[in-house]
């Protein structure tokens, strides 16, 4: 009863912010930007994949990244992903996280729309019930994060063991891509690329208290710098899965995986969530799971996928498929 009420009074301080009718519609519109960006970037790496012969699945090749900044369709989807970028930082300047970061979800809704009406694979039963676990468990997994939380400064310890994370990290991914990249394909590069977003987005809050504290010392730096090579790491596992994959289920990667893996090192490493009562972990954990969920069942089920592969290693739809129609 102590929780609900609490719940209660931090939603009402939050919807009597003057600044939400501003920071709601800037969500909503760089929901659509990221949905059309990702649908153009899509389209500018198949072009590319076509012109060079070359299946890109199991990770594009130098040539076929070069080839990428000469694609017209390309170049407009990075265009409209910077303006994303820029209404998603401008909203989050007017509202709160628990706002702004749900409707951020609703690029996937968009974008399985845009494309299945660009590719003709319209959504099956179990596609959609994916679709709603994405969005719906990272909704509830970042309402009562942001409701929770209690943000602080960053120490160098933590920046530490954050940028001591992040290497392992990429060398667990980077040993993943050895030995996963040809079985797990866009599933592997969509969670991957989340992954290290969700870093990129830790390093860059840290980066910018730092510089606004007027304190950009040799860590600062360093931070700066990991933050650059792991957004192009996952710039790079995003354009590939853009080839092995559908780009909603590439949204659906990073709108999920993205936000838990910052909420999370906010909560263990930076003890963010220190104040949340044990009820809100328990929520945190099966919102995380449903969320994960929806994920891995969106690359199983897609139509798209079932349609264009058969060649990820793990277990399909397909044999449900020829005894549902719904599926």
């Amino acid at each position: 009863m102590i929780g609900a009420e609490d719940v209660t009074e931090q939603l009402v301080g939050v919807f009597q912010n003057p600044k939400l009718l501003l920071g709601i519609p800037l969500a909503l519109a760089g929901a659509v930007f990221m949905s059309l960006g990702a649908q153009y970037q899509h389209r500018g790496v198949e072009k590319v994949e076509r012109l060079s012969g070359s299946d890109g699945a199991s990770g594009l090749s130098m040539s076929q990244m070069k080839g990428l900044f000469t694609r017209p369709s390309w170049i407009a989807g990075t265009l409209m992903l910077g303006l994303a970028i820029v209404c998603q930082l401008a909203a989050l300047s007017q509202a709160p996280l628990m706002v702004v970061q749900p409707l951020g979800a609703i690029a996937l809704v968009i974008t399985t729309l845009l494309n299945a009406r660009i590719s003709g694979h319209s959504p099956t039963r179990k596609s959609i019930i994916a679709i709603v676990c994405c969005v719906g468990g990272i909704f509830l997994f970042v309402f009562f994060a942001a409701i929770y939380a209690t943000e602080k400064q960053i120490t160098d310890t933590e920046l530490f063991t954050i940028l001591a994370i992040l290497l392992v990290v990429i060398i667990v991914l980077g040993a993943c891509w050895l030995v996963l990249r040809q079985r797990m394909r866009a599933l592997f590069y969509v969670i991957g690329a989340g992954v290290l977003y969700g870093f990129v987005a830790t390093l860059a809050k840290a980066v910018i208290s730092r510089i606004g504290a007027g304190d950009f010392d040799w860590i600062t730096l360093v931070c700066v710098i990991a933050l650059i090579a792991a957004g192009a790491v996952g710039a790079y596992f995003v354009q590939t899965a853009y080839s092995s994959g559908p780009p909603d289920l590439v949204i659906a990667g990073l709108t999920v995986v993205d936000p838990m893996i910052a909420v999370l090192i906010g909560m263990v490493v930076l003890g963010e969530a220190a104040a949340a009562p044990g009820w809100v972990l328990v929520i945190f954990g099966v919102a995380g799971a449903v969320a994960i969920w929806g994920v891995v069942n969106l690359a199983r089920y897609h139509p798209q996928v079932l349609s264009d592969s058969q060649d990820l290693g793990i277990k399909r739809g397909s044999d449900d498929a020829t005894k549902d129609p719904e599926a």
